[in-house]
């Protein structure tokens, strides 16, 4: 029971001589962080399965339906890696000023964050469209692949503009702590891009038969409601009780200083986002050119990995917001005790849901393909991505605190090092080695294949055993980040970052 008081208790986060006044209770403190990461948890999750849905629902066109869905990802990803970095900014400054009291300047903050995301975001869809077919070849698209790709790609390229600003308004709320309107938005909106889907893809009732392309409309109409119900929520907002309220009476010109503290988190978490789409976008190339067999089970795992994930991210949601809220009233002891609570939450779920990923890996695999090959192979990947699991939810989540310090330079870095050079790199490495030399050795070693356990793993084929090895190197990039995000928190450096 001590053991377990110590590892739980927000009073032994912090050494007594680092307390600036009085700490919650236990429950008190679980119950601030929860308050906020809950509804924050079910929206990602369930955004997730929704999105999860949409595969299986392209899933039953074929496998190259979902290869090429999934292509389009990391340049769709690319595309809005500024708008990533910049909500970033305004998250970690709305947070600041809440904790601060300053509403005026959080609305002003707002208020010019949008124009500059629209000025942005028209900018990027533009580029995006003329240049759509280059990018679907960038990112390893075959003959078999490429038209559905692009039509794909070039639908939701055009709804870029509401994408980015329904993004940056529920990044602003996130910022007061305010998740459960968040949450509202893309509940409905990805409600409102299944049930097109399912009218669309196969031609239900009235509506065409548009497969790929049906999904693709689905999307961006889904996208689109999102924007609406999320300026919903700012313009018609009690502006007596809610912290941020907008109208068109308001000053809407630009502010310099509200957007260069904006520009000074989200500047740092720029430089994070191009490692990361550069990083994930080589690393998928990597994995596309092993076939549309191998490529379908990379997007297959990946809708696990990315479900897990969001579990992660919806609980470091609730730490990036009390960071930064902390850091505002000059409470850096706190700051830390929940950032230590999230990481905690973060060991327990990431025990339970790799468990859950090793017992059910087989019917969970099922639900998105019927191909013998793909089925198999997915499988055995899924217990790597169960080995994912207490690395990437404790990285997520403590980047996320530093975020919400202002820290973005150091995450910056470590994202620079490890997904843009070492996860590629390693990849890469994995996958020559094991095409032009492993796979080889165990074809022509007869003794090891009399065996009836070697008979299994040597019915694969090199482009199959090079997807696990592609995966190995992504565990190893997601441990060592872990450790770095880990050592820094502890550290306490961020706790005198200003913003």
């Amino acid at each position: 029971m001590n053991l377990f008081k110590k590892f739980f208790g927000v009073s032994s986060f912090v050494p007594k001589d680092g307390l600036r006044g009085e700490l919650p209770t236990n429950r008190e403190a679980y119950k601030n962080l929860m308050r906020i990461a809950l509804p924050s948890v079910c929206e990602m999750v369930l955004i997730s399965l929704i999105g999860s849905i949409d595969t299986m629902m392209v899933g039953g066109i074929g496998t190259e339906a979902i290869a090429a869905v999934g292509l389009v990802g990391q340049p769709r990803m690319l595309m809005l890696c500024i708008f990533f970095a910049l909500n970033t900014g305004v998250t970690a400054v709305i947070a600041r000023r809440k904790g601060e009291g300053k509403r005026d300047v959080a609305n002003q903050t707002m208020r010019t964050s949008i124009l500059l995301i629209m000025a942005l975001s028209i900018v990027m869809m533009i580029i995006g469209l003329t240049f759509s077919r280059g990018l679907m070849r960038l990112a390893g698209a075959k003959a078999d692949t490429i038209d559905d790709a692009e039509t794909y790609f070039r639908i939701i390229t055009m709804v870029i503009p509401f994408n980015a600003l329904s993004m940056a308004i529920c990044a602003a709320q996130r910022g007061t702590g305010n998740t459960k309107i968040t949450m509202y938005v893309n509940i409905v909106s990805n409600l409102v891009n299944v049930l097109l889907n399912w009218l669309l893809i196969n031609g239900v009732w009235i509506f065409p038969r548009l497969e790929v392309m049906g999904a693709a409309i689905a999307t961006a109409i889904g996208i689109v409601v999102g924007c609406i119900l999320a300026l919903v929520s700012i313009f018609m907002s009690d502006r007596e009780h809610s912290f941020l309220h907008l109208s068109m009476r308001d000053d809407w010109r630009w502010n310099q200083p509200a957007a260069k503290a904006v520009i000074k988190v989200g500047g740092n978490s720029m430089l994070e986002q191009i490692a990361l789409r550069i990083g994930f976008f080589l690393y998928a190339r990597l994995v596309a050119q092993l076939g549309t067999q191998a490529y379908a089970s990379h997007v297959v795992c990946m809708q696990f990995l990315n479900l897990s994930f969001t579990f992660a991210d919806g609980i470091g949601v609730a730490s990036t917001s009390l960071v930064g809220q902390m850091l505002g009233k000059e409470r850096p002891d706190l700051s830390h005790i929940y950032g230590k609570i999230a990481q905690r939450i973060a060991m327990v779920g990431s025990v339970m849901i790799a468990s859950t990923i090793v017992i059910l890996r087989y019917p969970l695999v099922s639900l998105f393909t019927d191909d013998p090959t793909v089925m198999r192979l997915s499988a055995n990947v899924m217990l790597i991505v169960a080995l994912f699991q207490p690395p990437q939810m404790l990285s997520v989540i403590t980047s996320g605190a530093l975020r919400g310090a202002g820290d973005t330079k150091y995450v910056a870095r470590v994202m620079l090092v490890c997904v843009a050079i070492m996860r590629p790199v390693a990849a890469f490495l994995a996958i020559e080695i094991i095409q032009n030399f492993f796979t080889p050795v165990y074809e022509v070693t007869t003794a090891l294949a009399s065996a009836d356990v070697m008979k299994y793993w040597l019915s694969y084929e090199a482009p199959q055993w090079a997807l696990m090895g592609a995966w190995g190197a992504s565990f190893l990039d997601m441990t060592i980040r872990m450790a770095l995000m880990m050592r820094r928190f502890n550290e306490g450096k961020w706790h005198s970052i200003k913003v």
